[in-house]
């Protein structure tokens, strides 16, 4: 005769943090990883980074702890795979670190998802804090806990839900971020304003010029918005059943084109075209008006994001990509869409739609012909 046994985890776990957010704060977060005493610091940083700041905060860490090492890969994401977060660890191991570690993850964007997801996995889960470097990581990635690396088939299919004990933004260290990753990353805080915030887009459409040259009180004022956007969000949906989806406006076909680009385009060059084909799906679902699809694609063009997807990718190979988007359900690729600047359509509280190939590929190609 069978028997049964329950074995009940009824789990309630506060992964509450705080973000702090200002101008040259370096020596602040070293003492204050110092009392935190959350484990053995190490600094998980690219070969760009790792020149630029890692070194020198490594040895204010170093001054205070008297041990800290600095692991690093080649900078781009093309490195964010599971071998390089093999290879990582493997380091780790050899050094003798277990699960008495506290990870520092410094850098941008891919730095955050793989120290992120080295946290999640290595000794079966280590604590680990963000001091994001670039608006990319600033504006999104070090915030709501989401880590993940890329595989073959696509951005981000693996990963696990990882919140940091701590975030620090410092905008000093926007000062050493190239124009070409300052633009990109300015795509995720225009995706912010028009998924959130009507007052936040008249910000930043007023204010471009002071942010394209880098004014740190403009810098730190964006930081500040992005954080209090995308933290709304992630605390009524912290696993994405809903809500949270929001934030993947212009990520379904902006993922496709960046995978297929072999990421030499930025993440925020081809979510900027992904949030121009995701505007006209709104606006022929009853959402942006015309109007608000002109404003957007303005703005866009005016912090010199591009929104026409290169000739060379073709559409039907973005299709099929979107088809494996972690959003998709029954075969079918699903979009989040803006009901109207500042505000997203909820689809009965699921916050995506499916949309046929056909429309997807006929609409792309109807941009395409459109005028710069």
């Amino acid at each position: 005769m069978a028997s049964l046994r329950r074995i009940n985890l009824v789990e309630k776990v506060d992964s509450s943090y705080d973000i702090v957010i200002g101008r040259d704060l370096f020596d602040q977060i070293a003492k204050e990883i110092w009392v935190m005493n959350k484990g053995r610091p190490i600094i998980i940083t690219d070969s760009n980074v790792k020149e630029l700041w890692a070194n020198q905060f490594g040895e204010r860490i170093q001054e205070l702890t008297k041990n800290c090492g600095i692991f690093s890969f080649e900078a781009g994401e093309k490195s964010k795979t599971l071998s390089t977060c093999e290879e990582i660890i493997n380091q780790m191991s050899r050094s003798g670190l277990g699960r008495d570690t506290l990870i520092i993850a410094l850098g941008g964007g891919v730095t955050g998802d793989l120290a992120g997801f080295i946290a999640a996995n290595f000794c079966r889960g280590v604590p680990y804090v963000q001091i994001p470097t670039t608006i990319v990581a600033q504006a999104d990635s070090s915030v709501g806990g989401k880590t993940a690396v890329d595989t073959k088939y696509g951005k981000n299919l693996l990963g696990a839900f990882k919140h940091p004990e701590k975030v620090w933004i410092d905008v000093n260290t926007i000062g050493t971020l190239p124009m070409r990753h300052l633009i990109a990353g300015m795509a995720e805080t225009i995706k912010h304003a028009i998924i959130a915030d009507k007052d936040f887009f008249d910000y930043l459409d007023k204010n471009s010029q002071a942010i394209l040259d880098k004014d740190f009180d403009a810098l730190e004022y964006i930081a500040g918005k992005n954080c209090e956007i995308k933290g709304r969000v992630v605390e009524q949906d912290p696993k994405e059943k809903g809500l949270r989806r929001i934030l993947n406006y212009g990520h379904t076909i902006g993922h496709a084109v960046e995978h297929l680009s072999g990421y030499e385009i930025l993440h925020g060059e081809a979510v900027a075209m992904g949030m121009e084909i995701a505007a006209h799906f709104s606006k022929w679902n009853g959402g942006l008006s015309r109007g608000e699809v002109a404003e957007q694609k303005r703005l866009l063009q005016k912090y010199g994001l591009p929104t026409r997807i290169p000739k060379d990718i073709s559409y039907p190979r973005i299709i099929d990509v979107t088809l494996r988007d972690k959003k998709a359900k029954d075969g079918r690729a699903r979009y989040c869409l803006p009901a109207e600047i500042g505000k997203m359509m909820d689809f009965e509280g699921e916050y995506v739609t499916p949309i046929s190939s056909d429309i997807v590929e006929a609409t792309m190609a109807a941009v395409s012909l459109e005028s710069p």
